[in-house]
């Protein structure tokens, strides 16, 4: 099979825009692929596949598609509809499936659709595994199933049930105290999966919630990345409301963004550090995040008297490097919390449980809590990448930057601990460009950074 070339196929699946590149076939050839995959690698004869979706109105047309692909290849399939992509990989681990695809495109626009696939860890494949199953797309023959050979489809109605049961059994959480306390929460769920997990959650937690965009139909109200410029109508909601705090997910519910008691979005990297303060309280130990997560963390770390390490972008490369340290908690600067003790992926739902039990413990407001950490300020910037070698890009900012630290991990990361600012730039995984991206504690000093970058690289000024 070609694939199209406005597809965009990455270390966890493939994704693109509705019937321009992403149609059923290819769709149905990529499931077909997976379930091949799933045959050789485990050695069953019919590997058994968990399936969710996000609320996109394409989503229930792709999701036949798979089924019909995973069938081809005598996988029988497990259904559980319309879920958060946490809730799905959770399914896979309790039914012991040997894999799971997400139909979902996360944060993009409401055009996009995307297939994500995972192992039977509950976690999306890396980057080993990844090119052994796109081989059987592009390059290795698909043996298909005879009429009689023909995986099955049943229904799985309970996996958000488990799902909020093992959430609401993580070990810092007082529960009784919770629905003492009676938190009032503005909830936008931005008409996403989210809605059929976290007002449930809210209520076992004894909340008062007022709901923005909780029908999940998957008719985006915003930009679905919840990121500060995304949150007006929930900063007004809560302002409105008089609100302890105010909650925001994207479409897939792998991502929570908080915006505080004053009506203020407080920027996505808080999430996982108030998340990591609440669990380092009750079990000190490593923490692990990527390499372009806010400096936030390794504060919060550092007054826990903890290991913070860092691992390439990506959700994969974070659960990996933490199942290796032993982490008690993990994730990235977007939003993205993953607890071991539920499991190891991003998940809104643990993040709110957590942020709710810090709120609990340490009785001050949202605001407050926010005002105790160094303020920080990240600026993002990208350049065209040419046909140079990125490795002479890396020499030359190590050279002309002279940081005394330096990361080459997933692209290069400079850091200058003492100043608390640091310089991350890697290629993009989706685009022909290369990324900047720089923190320091004011954004004038942050923008500087860029700008020596540039310079350096012999890029213009940016506008």
């Amino acid at each position: 099979m070609h694939i199209p070339p406005d597809l965009m196929v990455s270390v966890s699946g493939v994704r693109g825009r509705v019937g321009d590149g992403l149609t059923p076939e290819v769709v149905a050839r990529f499931a077909a692929a997976f379930g091949a995959y799933l045959r050789e690698t485990t050695g069953e004869a019919r590997p058994l596949v968990v399936l969710g979706r996000d609320s996109r109105p394409t989503g229930p047309m792709l999701l036949q598609a798979v089924k019909a692909g995973l069938q081809s290849v005598g996988c029988d399939v497990i259904d559980a509809g319309l879920i958060p992509t946490p809730t799905t990989l959770f399914a896979i681990r309790h039914h012991r499936a040997a894999g799971g695809i997400v139909v979902t495109a996360s944060h993009n626009p409401v055009e996009w659709n995307a297939l994500k696939f995972a192992s039977r860890v509950g976690m999306f494949l890396d980057a080993e595994e990844a090119p052994a199953m796109r081989a059987f797309v592009a390059d290795r023959e698909i043996r298909r199933a005879r009429w009689h050979e023909l995986g099955t489809v049943t229904v799985d109605a309970h996996a958000v049930d488990r799902h909020l049961a093992a959430v609401l059994r993580i070990p810092y959480l007082d529960l009784d105290g919770l629905r003492k306390r009676r938190f009032r929460v503005v909830l936008d769920c931005v008409r996403g999966a989210g809605g059929v997990i976290l007002p449930r959650l809210l209520e076992a937690l004894g909340c008062d919630v007022v709901g923005l965009n909780l029908e999940p139909d998957g008719r985006f109200p915003r930009a679905p990345e919840p990121v500060a410029e995304n949150l007006g109508e929930l900063e007004t909601a809560v302002r409105a409301a008089g609100a302890d705090v105010g909650f925001a997910t994207d479409p897939d519910a792998d991502r929570l963004s908080l915006v505080s008691d004053a009506g203020r979005a407080i920027g996505e990297d808080f999430t996982l550090a108030l998340a990591a303060q609440l669990v380092l309280q009750h079990r000190p130990g490593p923490v692990v995040t990527n390499l372009s997560t806010s400096r936030v963390l390794e504060d919060v770390a550092n007054a826990a008297g903890v290991a913070l390490l860092r691992a390439p972008v990506g959700e994969i490369n974070v659960a990996r490097a933490m199942e290796r340290a032993g982490a008690v908690i993990g994730g990235e600067g977007n939003g993205g919390v993953i607890l071991p003790d539920v499991h190891l992926t991003r998940d809104a739902a643990v993040a709110v449980a957590l942020v709710l039990q810090l709120l609990l413990e340490r009785a001050r407001p949202l605001s407050a809590l926010v005002a105790e950490h160094t303020p920080y300020t990240i600026v993002k910037d990208k350049l065209p990448r040419d046909a140079g070698s990125l490795e002479d890009a890396y020499a030359t900012l190590e050279r002309e930057l002279g940081a005394p630290l330096s990361d080459r991990q997933d692209g290069l990361r400079l850091d200058w601990p003492e100043e608390r600012r640091w310089l991350h730039l890697r290629a993009s995984g989706t685009e022909p460009i290369l990324r900047i991206i720089a923190e320091a504690p004011s954004p004038e000093a942050a923008r500087e950074l860029v700008e020596r970058a540039r310079q350096a690289l012999g890029a213009a000024p940016s506008a």
